[in-house]
């Protein structure tokens, strides 16, 4: 290695990326997704990179390691030291045998989505010591004794046991920590986190940036970590990247790009993230805040549940499970009811015995003025159109094969308002507009919309029968601040307008505190806690609403270290 690489290699940088552009071949033409891209990773820190889908965070990280399909086109340059600093390695000249050997030892990636790394039918212990095996550990007791240590240290009960075991077993954020731990195995002096908490619970995603901390901490390694999530950011990095449309737009430490940002872009990031207490005002094209016409605590019942049971039945000798426990609640006309809580704790069951999808299995569930328990779909049928549902995943609720005017239109053909998608493509274009969507989309198929296009799409679905009652399951979860931003304050201006009542389902406190008027907070089944949405966020009783609320990353660097502490302080008070 020439003086100058060993100089290079010796400085505080791990990483540096040189007018790095990545372009990709389609059979449309060339596409560059990411444009001269200039930064560092300086040794044990963490470096975040930020920005909206399509902005290139994902190829720059996959570039690191040289992860690109056989279509991508590179130029520029990335140096990647070792973690002594004796050798600094040309990454995009690397090949072959070169590369493999530099991938887990010196850089290793940790995906977003565990289930698309972890291969089913192999033993967790087996994945994390194929790693192992292929940098040259031969001794068979010697890497199962590092298997366990390394599992041990992210956090996997039982290792000794567990090791056994199959991803199957384990839980989505059990798996994540797999994940981390077969990053960690060879000890490397990077650590690439492709968005590692973006469909996890806040109490999880505490605990998953909390073992991100301690590879730099204890393994001295360098994260750089990928999300949308500026309370992620705020949360973990020491230094930020944000990118827009494949361009570096500004970067610098955490507390200048929070506290002084100085691109218009950056601003506007920061000003879409929803923050709790702040309540969202829409108003309409003269200034004026939009508002609903009548009071929802003087409006009938929409929904009354008492005593209500959803019991899944068991097979192959499993007991039955009860996914919602004795619960009791009310939905009154016009009214928005949050339902908060982390996977699994009954949220979606509870919305989709309201819309008709789910047998009730005890108790009373009164659903506009239908009882749900025993009820006959054929007695049902008519109230369904008078019920909309919104969707987490639109890309999966939505046909492939039908243009976006197809799948609006079918509840509407379905109900028997139209006879056939041409009668109805007036009104499908009106509902479209409604959602600032232009008409011409009504032709194209959901694949050809972002993200954010067919969530709206999905929504004007849900209201084209103007139902009086909308369940919202998970409907912003999976969009980037700035979209989610505009679909809310959609989701608001048309419900002042309609006047339907709302079920919010959803795993972001911030979002219900934005939209509410009364929250629930369900765990394991039961209702923790519920009440008007300012004494829930402000005033919380429960110890599991408490929790929920510290887990929540605040985007402000100085705020949240002040909230990570007392999220620590009440997970030490329940061991």
């Amino acid at each position: 290695m020439t003086d100058e690489n060993k100089a290079a290699a010796a400085d505080g940088n791990l990483a540096e990326i040189k007018d790095l552009s990545v372009s990709f071949m389609t059979d449309a033409g060339s596409i560059r997704a990411i444009d001269k891209v200039n930064f560092t990773i300086p040794r044990k820190t963490v470096v975040g990179v930020v920005g909206e889908s399509g902005s290139g965070k994902s190829v720059t990280a996959r570039s690191i390691i040289k992860l690109l399909p056989d279509t991508a086109t590179t130029s520029g340059a990335i140096y990647l030291s070792n973690r002594a600093g004796s050798e600094r390695l040309d990454v995009l000249s690397l090949s072959g045998e070169d590369l493999r050997r530099m991938r887990g030892s010196e850089a290793a990636m940790v995906f977003q989505e565990p289930n698309s790394v972890l291969n089913p039918v192999y033993t967790i212990g087996w994945q994390i010591e194929e790693g192992l095996r292929a940098h040259g550990m031969k001794d068979r007791k010697e890497r199962r004794a590092k298997a366990i240590d390394i599992l041990n240290k992210v956090g996997i009960p039982d290792a000794e046991t567990r090791i056994d075991y199959y991803p199957h077993q384990f839980s989505g954020g059990q798996k994540q920590r797999i994940v981390i731990a077969m990053a960690l195995a060879l000890n490397p002096g990077l650590i690439l986190a492709d968005e590692p908490t973006t469909a996890l619970d806040v109490t999880v995603q505490a605990e998953i940036l909390d073992l991100l901390r301690l590879a730099r901490d204890e393994f001295d390694a360098s994260v750089l970590i990928i999300t949308h999530n500026m309370g992620v950011i705020a949360d973990i990095a020491d230094q930020v990247v944000v990118m827009y449309r494949g361009h570096v737009v500004e970067q610098g430490d955490v507390e200048q790009i929070f506290y002084h940002p100085k691109e218009q872009y950056t601003q506007r990031l920061l000003a879409s993230v929803p923050r709790i207490g702040q309540k969202l005002v829409v108003r309409d094209v003269d200034g004026n805040p939009v508002e609903r016409s009548d009071d929802w605590r003087t409006q009938p019942l929409a929904v009354k549940a008492k005593g209500l049971t959803i019991t899944y039945p068991g097979h192959l000798m499993q007991p039955d499970f009860v996914a919602v426990d004795n619960i009791d609640f009310e939905i009154h006309r016009s009214e928005v009811l949050g339902l908060v809580g982390e996977s699994g704790s009954g949220k979606s069951t509870t919305g989709r015995a309201i819309a008709g999808l789910q047998k009730v299995s005890g108790g009373s569930l009164n659903v506009l003025g239908i009882e749900m328990n025993g009820v006959k779909e054929r007695d049902f049928r008519p109230k369904r159109a008078d019920i909309g549902f919104v969707f987490q995943d639109p890309g999966s609720s939505f046909d492939p094969l039908m243009t976006i005017a197809e799948n609006v239109a079918e509840p509407l053909i379905v109900h028997g308002r139209y006879a056939s998608v041409n009668d109805a493509r007036d009104y499908v274009g009106d509902l479209l507009e409604m959602v600032q969507l232009p008409r011409a989309y009504m032709t194209r198929f959901p694949h050809e919309l972002s993200g954010g296009q067919r969530q709206r799409a999905s929504l004007a679905r849900g209201l084209a029968l103007k139902p009086s009652l909308l369940i919202a399951d998970e409907p912003t979860s999976a969009l980037d601040v700035s979209v989610q931003a505009k679909v809310l304050e959609l989701f608001k201006q048309l419900q002042a307008e309609i006047g339907f009542a709302c079920l919010f389902i959803t795993h972001d406190l911030a979002v219900v505190d934005m939209l509410a008027d009364r929250i629930m907070v369900m765990h394991k089944g039961r209702i923790v806690e519920h009440g008007e949405a300012d004494d829930i966020m402000q005033r919380p009783q429960n110890p599991y609403t408490k929790k929920l609320l510290a887990s929540l990353p605040v985007p402000d660097p100085r705020e949240q270290r002040i909230h990570r502490a007392h999220l620590h302080e009440l997970l030490a008070s329940e061991r």
